[in-house]
């Protein structure tokens, strides 16, 4: 078997790991994708989520088969993002259907839907190179719900002769979903976002924000042994530093986003900057460093974790693409302040 796709127009073109056979259809054989993970999916997943190869977490565009699907098997859309596929066909474990999969550029379906990968001119596209038609007796096509936004159902039923119907917003409701008739409830419908989810976010950010993080600490470490006597670093004051670094990076990114639904106000960045404030509280407290580099630690603190909540926006089911913007029109400028306010009295506190 090639592991092409129906007419070699779609799926791989060459043998995955995840391909189990093929199915033969009107159109010529389809890949077969087995439905369950093995240790290889579940460590890419890991990587994926802590940014290493994501952008290349990829699963070629085209007509995939799920178990042994008939022409009247349902036919189900997902993204190219590798994880995506990979929670639509576990969520399929034992039944049959057609997974069509669009060229979203590597992206996941909510995020494609708002860039314009995952749409109209894409589906009608896809449905087209893969000869659907040929392939399934029907004409509906299961759209996930985060899809939304960035397919026109009247333009796709127009132009295709498909039926759009909206899926559940979760892979994991999908048989539920398709043994009731396609019909979703309103469980099905409503956006979650877990503690599970949040922290699902965190190792990504971690390690994208490892690098400027060790700077920062080397940065501050080395400035702490200045002062108007020359230069004179204690184990005392170096632990210090390290302890308020690590504190900041590790509160801003996994404190903020497990905390969100409790922490006051609505902006990104006055939730992240009340976590910091928490930070920095008890670096005047607890801290090496006296009270003007206390206080002005914990300016940098509230600065840092603000900005570092703020960086969860565009992550999140909470904010809107206008929301964003305005927030970050009045954070930024805040966030600078502080740090420069943070900085200069820092700077300052080594020399008094």
């Amino acid at each position: 078997m090639s592991g092409a796709g129906c007419c070699g127009t779609c799926g791989p073109e060459a043998p995955a790991r995840w391909v189990s056979g093929a199915v033969e259809t009107a159109s010529g054989p389809v890949p077969r994708v087995a439905t369950r993970w093995t240790w290889r999916d579940t460590l890419g997943a890991w990587a994926v989520r802590s940014g290493i190869g994501r952008m290349r977490y990829t699963v070629p565009p085209g007509l995939y088969a799920l178990g042994v699907p008939k022409p009247e098997s349902p036919l189900l859309v997902t993204a190219n993002y590798k994880l995506s596929f990979d929670h639509v066909r576990r969520a399929m474990d034992g039944l049959d259907a057609w997974v069509l999969v669009l060229d979203t550029k590597g992206v996941n379906v909510w995020c494609a839907a708002g860039k314009g990968t995952f749409g109209t001119e894409e589906l009608v596209s896809r449905l087209d190179l893969c000869q659907v038609a040929a392939v399934v007796e029907h004409k509906s096509v299961v759209v996930p719900q985060l899809g939304a936004p960035g397919v026109a159902a009247h333009e796709v039923s127009r132009r295709s002769g498909f039926r759009v119907v909206y899926g559940p917003v979760r892979a994991c409701d999908l048989p539920a979903f398709l043994r009731a008739g396609m019909r979703a409830t309103p469980e099905m419908r409503r956006v979650r976002f877990t503690l599970p989810d949040r922290l699902a976010l965190a190792p990504n950010e971690l390690a994208r924000l490892f690098v400027p993080a060790v700077f920062v600490l080397a940065v501050f470490v080395a400035a702490a042994g200045l002062g108007r006597h020359g230069y004179r670093l204690t184990r005392e004051l170096a632990l210090g530093v390290a302890a308020a670094v690590g504190a900041n990076y590790l509160a801003g990114i996994v404190l903020t986003p497990a905390l969100l639904p409790w922490l006051p106000g609505r902006a990104f960045a006055v939730k992240g900057g009340i976590v910091g404030a928490v930070v920095g509280a008890a670096l005047v407290w607890f801290g090496p460093f006296g009270w003007l580099g206390g206080l002005s630690s914990g300016l940098l603190s509230v600065a840092a974790c603000s900005f570092l909540g703020l960086r969860f926006t565009g992550s999140t089911t909470y904010t809107s693409a206008s929301g964003v913007r305005r927030e970050m029109g009045w954070a930024l400028p805040m966030q600078g302040a502080l740090a420069v306010l943070g900085l200069a009295g820092w700077v300052a506190a080594r020399f008094v």
